[in-house]
C-alpha cells in the first residue's frame, strides 16, 4: 500500500502559485461541498486536505509533478454527480475540480465534431450541437448538471445508450494530463485509427485513475427530424419487462427503452406531485422512436402497439414527453426524499436475462424485508435497483446491505452480467469488485494503474486498490 504525505503550507503555497490564490481553497466551508457526491451515506464523507480549481492543462501537469515529488494523492472531480464515490479523496490530498475548464472550443461542422473542455455539462453541449443542427447522443438522466468530463470518466450510458451506445461510442479523441504530469493528446478527429493500443478506450471509464481529461472530442450526429413517445402500461414487471426482446426483434431500433416499477412511480408521483398515467398498479416501459418522417415511426409505433396489447399491456399511450421523462429521470431523487440513505446499485446482464433478474430481485428484498425500487434501461439490461435505508438503525443498515448485495451480485454474475452498466466502481464498489470479477482482471488492471501511475497518487483507492 502506498504511503501519502500531508498536504503542508508549502505545497500550498506552489499550489497558489501555479493557478493563483483565488484558485486554492483550504477552509471547512469552501471544501465541504467536494466531501462527497451524490452518495448520501455518511461513510462515504471524506474532506479534501485542498481544492484547486486550475484553468487549463498545463496548470494540471504542474500539480501532478508536484503530487508526484511530495507524495500526495490527487482527485480529479467533475460536478460531483457521480454514485459510486469516485470523486471523494479517501486518502486525502487534493481535489483537482475541473469546474473552470468549460469551454465549448469548436463546433466543426464538416467532420461533425464537437471539440469541448471537460467542464462543460452535457445539456450544454447537447444544446449547442442542436442548435449547430446536429445531436450529440449521449444522454445520462444527470445531464442538466453533470460534466461531459465526468460522463467520459465513468463512460456513462442513460437514455440513448440502446441506440447510440455508451458515452465511449461518442468520444474520437482526449487530452489528457498523465499520472506523472505529461500532456498527450489520444486520437482525434479520424473515424478509423488501429495506430497501436486504443489508449482513448483505457481512459474512458477509468474514473480519473489513469489520467486527467483536459479536452474531449465528441462525434456529432445528424438531428432525427421527427420523434414520437410511448407509454406502455402493464400489470406487472415481469409481463412488461417480457415484452422488451420481442420489441427489439421486430425489426426496430428505439432510441430508448426505459423501465419503472410501481413502487418507482409511485415514489416519484409523490416526489413531484404530479399525477401519472396507470399509477395504482401499473408498471412502465417508456419508447422513444426517431426518424427522418413521421409516416415511418407511426408504423414503427403501431407495430409496437400490437406487441405489447398482445402480451398483456393494460394501455399503450402516446406520452407527453416532457411529463415522462421528468417521471423517469426524478427516480433517485424521489428515492433520496423518501430515504436519505439508500444504496443505488447498477446492474447488467444480458437482455434475455432481464425477466429473470427482476423476478429474483425482488425475492431477495422480500426475503430480506427491505424496500427494493427498479428502473432502468430495458433493451440493454441495465437494472438500477434502489435498496432504501428507510427507518432502518444503522446497525440494522449495516447488517442488511452487504447480505442483500452478496444475494444481488451471485445472481447477476451467475446470468452473465456485471457489477455495474454506467455508474462505475468508484470507492463504494471497489471490494465488489474484488469479489466477483475475475482475478485475472484484477491482476491486469492492476498491472496497468501501476505502470501508468507508478507513485499511485492519482485517485488512489478508486475502482482497484494496490
Amino acid at each position: 500500500m502506498a504511503s501519502y504525505n500531508p498536504v503542508n503550507e508549502a505545497v500550498i503555497a506552489e499550489l497558489k502559485k501555479i493557478v493563483g490564490e483565488k484558485y486554492v481553497w483550504t477552509t471547512p466551508e469552501k471544501m465541504e461541498p467536494y466531501s462527497h457526491d451524490e452518495v448520501t451515506d455518511p461513510k462515504y464523507v471524506k474532506m479534501p486536505e485542498a481544492v484547486v480549481l486550475p484553468a487549463n492543462a498545463a496548470e494540471i501537469a504542474e500539480i501532478i509533478k508536484l503530487a508526484n515529488r511530495e507524495r500526495i494523492p490527487v482527485v480529479p472531480r467533475g460536478a460531483g454527480t457521480g454514485l459510486a464515490s469516485a470523486a471523494v479523496p479517501f486518502k486525502g490530498g487534493i481535489v483537482l475540480s475541473l469546474e473552470r475548464m468549460n469551454k465549448i472550443l469548436e463546433i466543426d461542422t464538416i467532420n461533425m465534431f464537437m471539440v469541448v473542455e471537460p467542464g462543460v455539462t452535457t445539456e450544454a453541449v447537447q444544446k449547442a450541437a442542436n442548435a449547430a443542427g446536429y445531436l450529440y447522443a449521449g444522454d445520462p438522466c444527470s445531464g442538466d448538471s453533470s460534466f461531459i468530463g465526468g460522463n467520459v470518466a465513468t463512460n456513462a450510458g442513460g437514455n440513448k445508450a440502446v441506440k447510440y451506445g455508451t458515452t465511449r461510442r461518442q468520444i474520437y479523441g482526449l487530452e489528457i494530463v498523465t499520472p506523472e504530469g505529461e500532456i498527450v493528446t489520444l486520437g482525434g478527429k479520424c473515424m478509423k485509427d488501429s495506430t497501436g493500443y486504443s489508449l482513448v478506450n483505457l481512459i474512458i471509464g477509468s474514473e480519473g485513475t489513469l489520467g486527467v481529461i483536459t479536452k474531449i472530442y465528441l462525434k456529432l450526429m445528424p438531428l432525427p427530424k421527427e420523434q414520437i413517445d410511448l407509454l406502455a402500461v402493464f400489470p406487472d414487471l415481469t409481463t412488461a419487462i417480457g415484452v422488451v426482446p420481442k420489441i427489439m426483434a421486430a425489426g426496430i431500433t428505439p432510441t430508448c427503452v426505459e423501465f419503472m416499477d410501481n413502487e418507482t412511480i409511485k415514489c416519484c408521483e409523490e416526489f413531484l406531485r404530479e399525477k401519472q398515467p396507470h399509477s395504482d398498479n401499473g408498471y412502465y416501459i417508456i419508447i422513444k422512436l426517431e426518424g427522418e418522417n413521421e409516416e415511418q415511426l407511426e408504423e414503427q409505433a403501431a407495430t409496437i402497439d400490437e406487441l405489447c396489447s398482445e402480451n398483456g399491456a393494460m394501455a399503450v399511450l402516446v406520452a407527453d414527453p416532457a411529463k415522462i421523462w421528468k417521471a423517469r429521470k426524478a427516480f433517485a431523487e424521489a428515492d433520496r426524499a423518501r430515504s436519505l440513505v439508500f444504496s443505488m446499485e447498477d446492474i447488467v446482464v444480458p437482455m434475455s436475462e432481464i425477466p429473470k433478474a427482476v423476478e429474483q430481485i425482488a425475492a431477495i428484498g422480500r426475503k430480506h424485508g427491505v424496500t427494493m425500487h427498479c428502473a432502468g434501461h430495458a433493451a440493454d439490461g441495465n437494472i438500477h435497483v434502489n435498496i432504501l435505508k428507510d427507518k432502518m438503525s444503522d446497525e440494522e443498515w449495516n447488517r442488511v446491505l452487504p447480505a442483500v448485495q452478496e444475494e444481488l451480485y451471485t445472481l447477476v454474475y451467475s446470468l452473465g452480467g456485471k457489477l455495474s452498466g454506467e455508474h462505475g466502481i468508484g470507492y463504494k464498489r471497489v471490494k465488489l469488485l474484488e469479489r466477483f470479477a475475475s482475478p485475472v482482471e484484477i491482476k491486469m488492471m492492476k498491472a496497468i494503474k501501476q505502470a501508468l501511475d507508478p507513485n499511485l497518487i492519482l485517485n488512489p483507492g478508486k475502482v482497484i486498490d494496490i
